[in-house]
Order: C-alpha cells, then structure tokens, then sequence
C-alpha cells in the first residue's frame, strides 16, 4: 500500500566526507498518511545486489544534520518525520557503491498508535552510480 512512497527515485548517491567516500545515502517518504516521531520507525533494511547491510552500518536523518543510529532512533522523540519530508538513510561502506548498476532495495516499516501492526514499504530499484 506505501509502497510508491519508499526510496525516492534518483535519490541513491555516495556520500563524500573529507575528500574521501565513506557510503551512500537514499532518501524515502514516510509509509503513513501523518507525521511520527522518530522513535516510531520498527525498522529500516537496505540490501544491495541481494546482501543485506547490517543494522549497525545504517544512519537516519530529518535535516542531514544529525544522525542516528537505528538503536539511537529508539527513543528519539522530539524529531518528527512529516508526511511528505524525506528521511535521509546513509549506509557506511567505505568507497561507496562502485560505479555502474546496483539493485538496492529499501524496506521501511513504522508504528502508529491505532495499528496493531507495523505498516510495511517494500521499494527496489535499479541504481546507477557515476
């Protein structure tokens, strides 16, 4: 059902910092029709080229200020993803995905209040990296 609001189209990109490339970073909607603070996020998975990144290799961000870990984001609650920002997710992986086609995919699921369940996006795309 929220499927089209996850991994932005042309959103997949390696990060630099420091003249050095230390990942990638994608971008995705929220799977809800209203804002969540961040510790509502159940959880966030990234696979390239069908290997899953490990939890501890993902960052999130509302600003691409400040960061947090997925364990962090636990109990963040004074920042609130609104329907229609984008979340910023960053995979450390050191020199960034190589040049050429990759096919990552992007699986976000959030809590609300109401909803027993976590509601589930589920995106894959074919990227390419310059």
């Amino acid at each position: 059902m929220f499927d089209n609001n996850v991994f932005l189209e042309n959103s997949c990109v390696n990060v630099t910092e420091n003249g050095e490339v230390t990942g990638f970073e994608l971008q995705t909607n929220i799977t809800y029709y209203r804002g969540i603070p961040l510790s509502m996020i159940e959880y966030i998975h990234v696979a390239v080229d069908g290997e899953q990144v490990p939890d501890e290799d993902i960052t999130i961000s509302l600003e691409r200020e400040d960061w947090f870990t997925l364990k962090e984001a636990e109990t963040v609650t004074t920042y609130k993803w609104e329907y229609g920002e984008p979340l910023y997710i960053r995979v450390k992986k050191p020199g960034g995905l190589t040049p050429g086609e990759h096919r990552v995919k992007l699986t976000v699921a959030t809590r609300t209040a109401y909803i027993p369940v976590p509601l589930e996006g589920n995106k894959e795309r074919t990227v390419t990296i310059a």
